[in-house]
């Protein structure tokens, strides 16, 4: 079964708008995880404009399910704060220090050896790994090669093009994770999908471990609720033909 991974960066960035506490990060996560959550994610980026380097020193105290940091790993500050705080899982994201969002996996065959130690530090600590990949078949094969445990298919173009013609859309997230079973690598995905797209993919990847969903969910949550929300996402992955 696909676990839910609930991104809260976005409760971190409608908190920093007025300062103070309000909505409370640390309560959303622990209600998160009550309402459904199999995880909770967080993407601390070097001017800390959402989520910021204490809020996972503070989630890291109260998380009780699976606790994901994404970042790029090029910072050093970066690296520091997942040794220190020790999740479960890290995703390696290349992004740069202003980059509004993701928008693209590694060139793990160019950036192999400096993968390859990043990856050997980070398990030697007792943390599971993970790369955030564009659905390539060169990255999949790539992504072997570094020794990490798992890849995270970056989905936005599935997601763009779903509503046009949602085969075509599956198709290259189909083959990587079939060569991403051939070569033993966990599968994990993220990146816009939401209530319209989630079944779908769900259905149709393969060995699909777990999908990181933040903005979506969140944005959904201001029109239905929050456990409500949480409660639809979990039936979208769960739900059987």
């Amino acid at each position: 079964m696909t676990r839910l991974s609930v991104n809260v960066n976005k409760i971190a960035t409608l908190r920093n708008a007025r300062g103070g506490n309000t909505p409370n990060l640390i309560q959303m996560a622990i209600d998160a995880e009550k309402f459904g959550a199999q995880g909770i994610t967080v993407h601390p980026r070097p001017d800390e404009r959402h989520i910021r380097y204490a809020d996972v020193f503070a989630l890291k105290e109260v998380v009780t399910t699976e606790f994901n940091i994404e970042g790029n790993p090029k910072e050093d500050k970066f690296v520091q704060l997942v040794l220190e705080t020790k999740p479960d899982q890290v995703t390696l994201v290349p992004d740069s220090s202003g980059q509004i969002t993701s928008n693209h996996g590694w060139d793990t065959v160019s950036n192999r050896e400096f993968l390859v130690k990043t990856i050997d530090r980070f398990k030697n600590a007792g943390i599971r790994t993970s790369i955030f990949v564009d659905a390539r078949i060169d990255m999949i094969i790539g992504a072997k090669a570094t020794g990490t445990d798992r890849v995270e298919l970056y989905t936005e173009s599935y997601a763009h093009d779903y509503s046009t013609n949602k085969e075509k859309a599956i198709q290259p997230f189909l083959l990587a994770a079939l060569k991403a079973k051939e070569l033993e690598i966990g599968l994990n995905a993220g990146h816009d999908l939401n209530l319209d797209n989630l079944r779908y993919f769900s259905q149709k990847i393969p060995n699909l471990l777990e999908v990181s969903i933040g903005h979506a969910l969140v944005s959904d949550a201001l029109y239905l609720g929050w456990e409500n929300t949480i409660r639809m996402y979990r039936n979208e992955l769960t739900y059987q033909v």
